[in-house]
C-alpha cells in the first residue's frame, strides 16, 4: 500500500475562499433624503398638493351647484360636510392600507383636506346662508376642531396645526357685530386648552406656545374693546388666568419651559392691569388682579419662578399708583389686600430656606411704594403729622422682618435691604413731622443707628448703608440757608443740626470699618464742626474760632495713636489756611510790587484788626497745636505746619509793624522809610540771635530774612545813594551804621550758625566788600551833603576824597588780605587801584587844577609806592594762598 500523500504547507496556510465578487447582486441602499429638484417637485409637494386640490375640488363643486341652481343651501352643506367627512375617512383607510399605500402624507393630505371642508360648510351654512346661528356655528367649529385635535394623534402634526388655526379663527370668522364675551372667552379657555393638553402629550412644544400666543391675542383685542360688563370682565379676567398661569403651568415642560411660563405670567399681568385700567379700578377688577397675584405667589414655590411675585407687585403698585381718585376706602382695603397677599409670602419664605433678596426687596418695595402711593394721592396741606405716623407705621414693617431675621445666619443684603428701607421711611416720617432744621439730624442719626446695627450684627453691607445716609446728612447740611456762615456772612444760623451731623461724622471716623472712608469722615466732622462754631460766632471773629478749632483738634491727636489725626487736622490747618489767604494775597502783591522799587504804604496793606485775627491770632495757635500734637506728626507734616504758622506771624507782624511808622505818601517814605526798614531788619536779625540758642532751624531763616531784605532793599533798591530818602543829619551818627552794622552781623551770624556750609564763604566775603565800599562812599556823601544824600552836585574836595577813599579801602584790602592769607581780599583791592587810578589820570586830571589836582597825584603816587612795596613783601613770602580764603 502506498502511503498517503501529505498535504502541502500551501493549502494547510491559505485563507478561507471569499466569494466571487458578481456571486449575488449588492444590496439596495435606502435613498438618503435630499431636497434637490426631484426631491422637492416629484416626491413632496404633489401629495399635498393633491390634498389641497381635494378641498378645492370640494369648494367647486359647491359653487357649481350653486350656479346650476340644482342644490339648495341645506343640501350643499350637507353634502360639504359628508364630502369632508369622506375625505377623513379615506384617511382612515390609507392609514389601515399602510403596506400598499407606504406613505404617510397622503392620509396627512387627506384629513386636512377633510378639515378643511368641515371647517368651510359649517362657515357657510352660518355666514352664508344663515342656516345656524353663532351658538351652534361656535360648537361645529368646536366639535372640528376637537376632531382635529384627535385626528392629529392618529395622522400627526397637520392635523393639529389645522386645528390651531381653525380654532382661533373661527371666532373671528363666526362673530359679526358686538361679540358674546363670556362665550368667547369660555370657547377660546377650551381650545387654547385642548391644544396646550395636545401638545404636552405629543411633545410639541411649539404647538402649546402657538396656542397661548393665540389665546393672548385674543385677550388683547377683547380687552381693546372698551369697558365691559361685570359678566364679561369676569370672563375676560378668568381667561386671563387661565391662558397666563394654569395652562403654562400644566402644559409646558422641557428646557425652555421656565422662561415661556415666566413670559406667560408676565403677559397675563400686563392684560390684567389694562383690564384693571379699562374696567375703572373696580373692586371686581382688583379682585381678578388679587386672584392673579396668588397665582403669581403660589408659581413663587418653585425658585425659577420667584421673581413672578416681585413682578405681579410691581404692576400693582403702578395701578394703584395711576389710581385717578380712589375712594379712601377703597385704596386701602387694595392696598392692604395686596400687602396681604406679596407681603406675607414674602415674610413666610424670607429667612426660610430658599428666601433672598427677592424677597426682602419685595417687602421693603412694599413698604416704602405703598407709603409713596398713599402719599401720592392723598396728601394735602397740614397732614403732615400723619404721613409722618403713616411713614413710621410703615418703617416698622421692614424693621419687624429684620427684627425677625436677626438670628439667622446671612450672607446676602437681605439685611441691609430691610435696614435701608426702614431707614428711609423713618427719615421721611422725620421730614413730615419735624421743623425743616431737623432733617439733616434725622438723616445723621438714622445714619449712625445704621453704622451702630452693622457692628452689632455683623454685617458690613449695613455700614455701606449707613455711609450713605451719612453722605445725605452732609448734602442736606450743605443745601441749608445758614451754609453762607462758613465763609461769614449772614445772620446766625441753627448750629444743631450742623452738631448732629458733625457727631455723626465724628463716630463713622472712629467705630467704622471702612479705613478709608474713616479718613475721610474724620475731616469731614472736622469741617462739621466748624460749621456748628460758625452758626454762634460773629462773623468777625470766626478765624479765630478756627484756629481754635485747630488746636482742640490737635490735642485731641496728642491722646491717640500717631497718624490716627492726621485727616482732621489737615482740614483745620486747610481751614486756618483759607481764612488767611486773602490777607495774604493783598500783602503777597504789593510784596511783588516792591520788588519793582515801589514803596509799600500802610493802607496798601491788610487793616491791623483784620491781620491779628486772620494772621497773628491763628499763627499762635498753630504753633500751640503743632507743639502739643507734633509728636504724632510726621517730619514733612511738622514742616509744613511750622512753615504756614511762620509765614501767618512774619505777615501779620509786618503789617503791625507797618503800623508804627505809618507810611501813607511819598514824604513818608522819603522822610522814614529808611528808618522804618532799619528798625524791621533789626528786628528780623535780632531775633534769629535770640532764637540761635533755642535752634538753628528756628534763628537760620529770621536772620536770612532779614539779610535778604536788607541787601534787596536798603542795599539795592532803595539805596540812599540813589533813591530819595533821608539817613540823618549827623555824620556817622546816622542811620548809615547801623544798618551797615545789621548788615555785617547778620553775616556774622550766618558764618557761625553753618560752619559746615563752606561754598557760603566767598560770597560772604564778596558781600563785605561790597558793604564796605557803599558804607564808606555813604558816609563820605553824607559829610558833604548832609541828610539826603541824592541832591545833585558834587565839590571838588568831595570827588578827590572819592579817590582817596578807594586808595585808603583799596590798601586796608590789601592788608586784611595779607594777614588773613586771602587772595580774594587782595584781588580786591588790586581792583580799586586800578579804578583809582583810572578816575585820577581820566577824571581828576581834568577837573582839578592847582594844588587839589598835585594833591591828588601826590596822594596817588604815594599809595602805589605802598601797595608796590607791600605786594612785593607778599610774592617775595610763599603764601600757599591759592586755596585760602578767609573765613
Amino acid at each position: 500500500m502506498s502511503k498517503p500523500r501529505p498535504l502541502p504547507k500551501k493549502v494547510e496556510a491559505a485563507a478561507p475562499v471569499e466569494p466571487a465578487k458578481d456571486a449575488s447582486p449588492p444590496p439596495i441602499e435606502a435613498a438618503r433624503p435630499s431636497f434637490g429638484f426631484e426631491e422637492m417637485f416629484g416626491r413632496r409637494l404633489p401629495i399635498w398638493a393633491g390634498g389641497g386640490t381635494l378641498t378645492v375640488a370640494g369648494v367647486l363643486l359647491v359653487k357649481y351647484s350653486i350656479d346650476v341652481g340644482l342644490l339648495s343651501p341645506l343640501v350643499r352643506v350637507v353634502l360639504g360636510l359628508l364630502f369632508g367627512g369622506a375625505l377623513i375617512s379615506a384617511a382612515e383607510i390609507a392609514l389601515r392600507q399602510e403596506e400598499r399605500v407606504r406613505d404617510g402624507r397622503v392620509r396627512q393630505a387627506l384629513a386636512g383636506a377633510g378639515l378643511a371642508t368641515l371647517y368651510f360648510s359649517i362657515l357657510a351654512a352660518h355666514g352664508l346662508y344663515g342656516l345656524v346661528g353663532p351658538v351652534t356655528a361656535f360648537a361645529g367649529l368646536a366639535g372640528v376642531t376637537a376632531l382635529a385635535m384627535g385626528l392629529s394623534l392618529r395622522f400627526g402634526a397637520p392635523s393639529a396645526l389645522l386645528g390651531l388655526a381653525g380654532g382661533l379663527a373661527a371666532p373671528a370668522l363666526v362673530e359679526a357685530g358686538q361679540p358674546n364675551v363670556p362665550l368667547l372667552s369660555f370657547y377660546l379657555a377650551l381650545a387654547v386648552g385642548g391644544l396646550s393638553a395636545l401638545s404636552r402629550t405629543q411633545r410639541w412644544m411649539w404647538l402649546g406656545v402657538s396656542a397661548l400666543i393665540g389665546g393672548a391675542g385674543w385677550g388683547v383685542a377683547l380687552l381693546a374693546m372698551g369697558v365691559l360688563d361685570w359678566a364679561s370682565s369676569l370672563s375676560v379676567g378668568l381667561l386671563v388666568l387661565t391662558l397666563g398661569v394654569a395652562l403654562p403651568f400644566f402644559a409646558l415642560r422641557g428646557a425652555r419651559a421656565t422662561a415661556l411660563r415666566i413670559g406667560a405670567a408676565v403677559v397675563a399681568a400686563a392684560q390684567m392691569a389694562a383690564l384693571v385700567a379699562t374696567g375703572g379700578f373696580a373692586l371686581l377688577h382688583w379682585g381678578l388682579f388679587g386672584l392673579l397675584s396668588i397665582a403669581l405667589v403660589w408659581l413663587g414655590r418653585e425658585a425659577s419662578l420667584r421673581p413672578l411675585a416681585a413682578v405681579g407687585m410691581g404692576v400693582a403698585l403702578m395701578l394703584a399708583g395711576v389710581w385717578r381718585d380712589p375712594q379712601i376706602g377703597r385704596f386701602a382695603l387694595v392696598l392692604a389686600g395686596g400687602g396681604a397677599i406679596y407681603g406675607g409670602a414674602a415674610l413666610w419664605r424670607l429667612w426660610r430656606a430658599g428666601g433672598g433678596l427677592i424677597e426682602a426687596g419685595q417687602f421693603a418695595g412694599l413698604a416704602l411704594a405703598g407709603f409713596a402711593v398713599a402719599f401720592l394721592h392723598f396728601y394735602r396741606a397740614g397732614l403732615d403729622q400723619t404721613f409722618a405716623g403713616l411713614a413710621l407705621g410703615a418703617a416698622v414693617l421692614p424693621a419687624g422682618a429684620l427684627v425677625s431675621g436677626w438670628r439667622r445666619p446671612r450672607d446676602d443684603a437681605r439685611f441691609v435691604t430691610l435696614a435701608t428701607a426702614a431707614g428711609l421711611l423713618l427719615v421721611v416720617a422725620g421730614a413730615l413731622g419735624l421743623p425743616g432744621w431737623a432733617f439733616a439730624a434725622v438723616i445723621a442719626a438714622v445714619a449712625a443707628g445704621l453704622l451702630t446695627l452693622g457692628e452689632k450684627a455683623g454685617d458690613r453691607r449695613v455700614e455701606y448703608s449707613g455711609w450713605g445716609f451719612a453722605f445725605a446728612a452732609l448734602v442736606a447740611v450743605a443745601g441749608s440757608d445758614d451754609v453762607v456762615r462758613l465763609w461769614g456772612e449772614g445772620a446766625a444760623g441753627m448750629p444743631l443740626r450742623w452738631i448732629a451731623v458733625a457727631a455723626t461724622a465724628g463716630l463713622f471716623a472712629w467705630r467704622a470699618i471702612f479705613a478709608e472712608g474713616r479718613m475721610v469722615a474724620q475731616g469731614v466732622a472736622v469741617l462739621l464742626a466748624y460749621g456748628a462754631m460758625t452758626q454762634v460766632v460773629p462773623s468777625i471773629w470766626v478765624p479765630v474760632g478756627a484756629a481754635l478749632l485747630l488746636a482742640l483738634v490737635a490735642e485731641g491727636a496728642r491722646r491717640l495713636q500717631a497718624g490716627r489725626m492726621l485727616a482732621g487736622l489737615g482740614v483745620a490747618a486747610a481751614l486756618v489756611g483759607l481764612w488767611a489767604l486773602w490777607p495774604l494775597a493783598i500783602w503777597l502783591v504789593h510784596a511783588l510790587f516792591s520788588l519793582l522799587g515801589e514803596p509799600v504804604l500802610v493802607r496798601d496793606l491788610p487793616a491791623l484788626g483784620e491781620s491779628v485775627r486772620r494772621l497773628a491770632v491763628p499763627a499762635g495757635l498753630l504753633g500751640v497745636a503743632l507743639w502739643r500734637a507734633g509728636a504724632v506728626l510726621g517730619p514733612w507734616e511738622r514742616r509744613a505746619g511750622w512753615g504756614l504758622a511762620g509765614m501767618l506771624g512774619v505777615v501779620a507782624a509786618h503789617v503791625a509793624y507797618k503800623q508804627v511808622f505809618g507810611l501813607t505818601n511819598v514824604a513818608d517814605v522819603t522822610r522814614l522809610a529808611f528808618a522804618e526798614r532799619t528798625v524791621w531788619q533789626g528786628l528780623l536779625i535780632g531775633a534769629g540771635l535770640g532764637l540761635w540758642r533755642v535752634g538753628r532751624k528756628v534763628a537760620m531763616p529770621l536772620t536770612a530774612a532779614g539779610l535778604a531784605h536788607l541787601l534787596i532793599y536798603t542795599m539795592l533798591l532803595h539805596n540812599p545813594l540813589w533813591f530819595p530818602q533821608t539817613v540823618g543829619a549827623w555824620p556817622v551818627m546816622n542811620l548809615l551804621l547801623p544798618a551797615s552794622a545789621l548788615a555785617f552781623g547778620a553775616l556774622w551770624l550766618i558764618e557761625k550758625m553753618g560752619p559746615e556750609w563752606s561754598w557760603t564763604r566767598r560770597p560772604v566775603d564778596m558781600a563785605r566788600m561790597v558793604l564796605m565800599a557803599l558804607f564808606a562812599l555813604a558816609t563820605l556823601r553824607q559829610m558833604f551833603v548832609g541828610s539826603m544824600l541824592t541832591v545833585p552836585g558834587l565839590s571838588q574836595a568831595e570827588d578827590i576824597l572819592r579817590s582817596v577813599l578807594a586808595l585808603g579801602m583799596a590798601i586796608g584790602f590789601l592788608l586784611w588780605g595779607i594777614h588773613r592769607r586771602a587772595k580774594d581780599w587782595r584781588m580786591a583791592s588790586l581792583l580799586l587801584m586800578l579804578a583809582a587810578v583810572a578816575k585820577v589820570f581820566l577824571l581828576d586830571a581834568s577837573g582839578l587844577s592847582g594844588l587839589l589836582r598835585i594833591g591828588s597825584f601826590l596822594a596817588l603816587g604815594f599809595s602805589l609806592i605802598g601797595i608796590g612795596w607791600l605786594y612785593n613783601r607778599v610774592l617775595r613770602e610763599p603764601l600757599n594762598d591759592s586755596t585760602r580764603i578767609a573765613a
